[in-house]
């Protein structure tokens, strides 16, 4: 007789479990996260495409509180204030959008892009500029929104920037749409971003070195006396990212060449700083990563 049970929804599912077992198929999110790196480790993902995917994946349990632009450092404009300082700080932070408030910086008039008063400044109209009209609604946001969720909304309504208020209604801080990419691709640098120290290396002690991980490995070579290939990797970060097969967390550690290497600072989608420790180094040595 048939046993007609075999293609029971029970036996089905028992069947499909099985098959993702044997296939090694990710049960998890974390499991998928394992996969991923060691597809890196195998060569099969770089480690930019690595950190992006990782980065994609992080987005959803962000929130804003996490990426905002703290209320302390923001450019924010008085509609009140003199026409001459609204000019100046507009040219000198080198903002496109700034949150206008009048009185208190909890009460946001609306928002102000810089180009829209270009036209007024090439005329020499810079007297009675009519802030108050220029004003493009601001869009209120609240701490705890999930970034994915953010996300969707900026590319739905087409606004690049938002205030971030708390519980209270009080302005936290301000998140752009760069803000929530950056979580994904890492640092989006332009021309207006500032670096207190040009250079990639500051000696913290006799062996001891803290060194960006931006640094070209060229560079890392000249100044350390190392052989590192270039072929895969290009800076001191890639270096840790193809040495580790993951985006390390602050702490990890790898020794190379006789050099350790200690992440001093990253936040989840890229490294920035790194402790380089030359004190067990053999001079000889010619171990390549």
């Amino acid at each position: 007789m048939n046993d007609q049970r075999t293609g029971s929804p029970t036996n089905a599912s028992w069947l499909e479990r099985l098959g993702q077992t044997l296939l090694g198929e990710p049960k998890d999110r974390q499991a998928l996260i394992d996969m991923l790196r060691d597809a890196g480790q195998r060569g099969l993902l770089g480690p930019d495409v690595l950190a992006m995917i990782e980065g994609a994946l992080q987005v959803a349990d962000l929130r804003v509180r996490d990426v905002m632009v703290a209320r302390a450092q923001v450019v924010m404009l008085d509609v009140d204030a003199p026409m001459k300082e609204i000019v100046d700080m507009v040219s000198e932070s080198g903002h496109s959008r700034f949150p206008v408030y009048r009185v208190s910086r909890d009460e946001i008039e609306g928002i102000l892009l810089a180009k829209d008063i270009i036209p007024h400044l090439a005329k020499g109209e810079t007297q009675a500029l009519p802030i108050q009209s220029m004003l493009r609604p601001a869009v209120f946001i609240p701490e705890t929104k999930r970034l994915n969720v953010l996300l969707r909304d900026f590319r739905s309504s087409r606004h690049h920037m938002a205030v971030v208020v708390d519980e209270y209604g009080g302005v936290s801080g301000l998140v752009t749409i760069e803000d929530v990419l950056e979580q994904i691709v890492g640092e989006i640098d332009d021309e207006h971003d500032a670096d207190d120290d040009d250079s990639y290396v500051k000696q913290q002690g006799d062996n001891e070195f803290a060194v960006k991980a931006v640094m070209p490995i060229e560079d890392f070579n000249e100044t350390f006396g190392t052989a590192y290939h270039d072929e895969e990797f290009d800076t001191v970060g890639g270096l840790l990212l193809k040495g580790l097969g993951h985006l390390p967390r602050v702490g990890e550690s790898m020794t190379l060449d006789g050099i350790r290497f200690e992440v001093l600072s990253a936040d989840g989608r890229r490294i920035d700083l790194v402790r380089v420790d030359v004190s067990q180094r053999n001079p000889d040595a010619q171990d390549k990563p």
